[in-house]
């Protein structure tokens, strides 16, 4: 049988239905095409596909599973390495990891290796009827900082060796940016709400609404609560900003606050405790994934107008390809090649009783060409002189990136940190203090779920190590 050049397309609802509601855009693949997908793979011995897998999922394997239809066989092969299928399904990256290294991709499309993982975990999780059953106790207690990507998989994995194992979460809900972050329309938090209790079942405690740094010091941990050892994967949730005129109106979100509100907060209802700006036209600052959640969030919330304005080309745009495409699709308007200047402001100095003093009224933006290559080989965005224009816009949100919040570097003795705030490790996710490991954006910065996930991964293994004496 000749094998199908291209990769199935992925079911979605309509671009201009979806972009009124916050149901999932993707729909999923169904049996039929999942079992189609399946055969595209080539099976091939040096697995290369694995190579490009931060948390080493054996894709052939579980492909070769899902061409038989065998498809809770499929799942227990994903969940031996990896904590969160359905979540990686849906957010990772695959097309510049797993899928970059498919042996198919060299003449034609890659399998859709993320969007059978994604088929097998939603079967998975709606057919199976056993919950999963908390090994024998090693002896042992570990506490995990933050229920992020990172914290979720290092708990899970020690879990499953026996650990006592309790998670710290200073938000109510544990999921990490998973719930805070990641809008309902492309990860749907009953998926994450259901991994989350996946792992309880594995005698994983998690305590919400404490904040390791304040309600709890890392040292308290080992003094006065008996943990053996502690994973720092608190992320990076301290916003970045432009320093720019105007940055203080009413009206500028950063874009973790933003999404924060909307995702996490509800503020998309009629009647929020943490209000939002719903309607009008905003303007959103950056390139990355967390712009295109953003302006799509700000759609929904029933913006008339969303620009993206973004100082590279579309050839530098940061933000997967597929996001790109679905905002363009629900009409987006990016603004490439330019960077805002100042944020412009109502002010009426006759009444300074007016509600919309220092409210947003636009963005000023200046054009960009592209000049030499940076230190990262993008060519660096240089001003065009004299070419400032303004966009009349009601709202700004900054999505230019994250940095890990200072909290536990200040409240934690001897605890190694670099100039941009990230926790130093070594090569074991060991930090300069013994027994306290750390991995995921508290010690990279913003990066992908997949990469805390190894990040978790690898200190779990090293925290073993450790503890058992090995």
């Amino acid at each position: 049988m000749a094998l199908d050049p291209k990769k199935h397309e992925m079911p979605a609802q309509d671009p201009q239905a979806r972009a009124h509601n916050f149901d999932e855009v993707a729909l999923g693949y169904t049996e039929e095409i999942a079992l189609a997908e399946a055969q595209r793979c080539l099976n091939c011995k040096n697995k290369p596909c694995v190579q490009g897998c931060p948390v080493n999922v054996n894709i052939p394997d579980f492909i070769m599973k899902a061409r038989e239809g065998d498809w809770e066989g499929a799942y227990k092969i994903i969940n031996e390495t990896s904590t969160l299928p359905a979540v990686c399904g849906r957010v990772c990256p695959q097309e510049t990891q797993c899928e970059a290294k498919c042996t198919m991709g060299v003449k034609f499309e890659p399998v859709g290796i993320g969007r059978l993982e994604r088929f097998v975990a939603d079967w998975h999780n709606e057919h199976a009827q056993e919950k999963a059953v908390a090994p024998k106790s090693n002896g042992h207690k570990v506490a995990v900082v933050g229920s992020g990507p990172s914290g979720l998989t290092c708990a899970g994995d020690l879990a499953k060796k026996g650990y006592k194992v309790s998670v710290f979460e200073a938000l109510h809900t544990a999921g990490g940016v998973l719930v805070y972050g990641i809008p309902e329309f492309r990860l749907p938090k009953d998926i994450v709400a259901r991994e989350v209790e996946g792992l309880k079942d594995l005698g994983v405690d998690i305590e919400t609404n404490v904040i390791i740094g304040k309600t709890l010091t890392v040292d308290e941990l080992f003094d006065e609560m008996g943990f053996e050892a502690v994973f720092i994967g608190s992320g990076a949730g301290l916003p970045s900003f432009m320093n720019i005129p105007g940055e203080s109106l009413k009206g500028v979100y950063s874009a973790n606050e933003y999404l924060t509100r909307s995702n996490l907060m509800k503020a998309f209802r009629d009647d929020p405790k943490t209000p939002i700006m719903k309607g009008g036209k905003v303007a959103v600052v950056g390139g990355g994934n967390v712009a295109m959640d953003a302006a799509r969030t700000a759609l929904r919330l029933g913006a008339e107008k969303v620009y993206i304005v973004y100082r590279r080309s579309m050839e530098e745009l940061p933000a997967r390809a597929e996001e790109v495409e679905h905002a363009k699709e629900e009409g987006i308007d990016f603004r490439l090649l330019n960077n805002p200047v100042e944020i412009l402001g109502y002010n009426n100095p006759d009444d300074p009783r007016d509600p919309k003093n220092g409210c947003v009224t636009g963005i000023r933006c200046i054009k960009m060409e592209l000049g030499e290559p940076d230190a990262s080989g993008r060519r660096r965005p240089v001003p065009i002189e004299g070419s400032e224009f303004e966009l009349d816009v009601d709202a700004v949100i900054m999505a230019i990136g994250t940095s890990p919040n200072p909290l536990i570097k200040n409240t934690t003795k001897g605890l190694e940190v670099n100039k941009r705030g990230g926790i130093v490790v070594n090569e074991d996710g060991l930090t300069s203090r013994e027994a306290v490991y750390a991995g995921g954006d508290a010690v990279t910065g913003a990066a992908t779920v997949i990469s805390a996930m190894g990040a978790g991964k690898l200190a779990a293994a090293s925290i073993d190590e450790y503890l058992s004496g090995k």
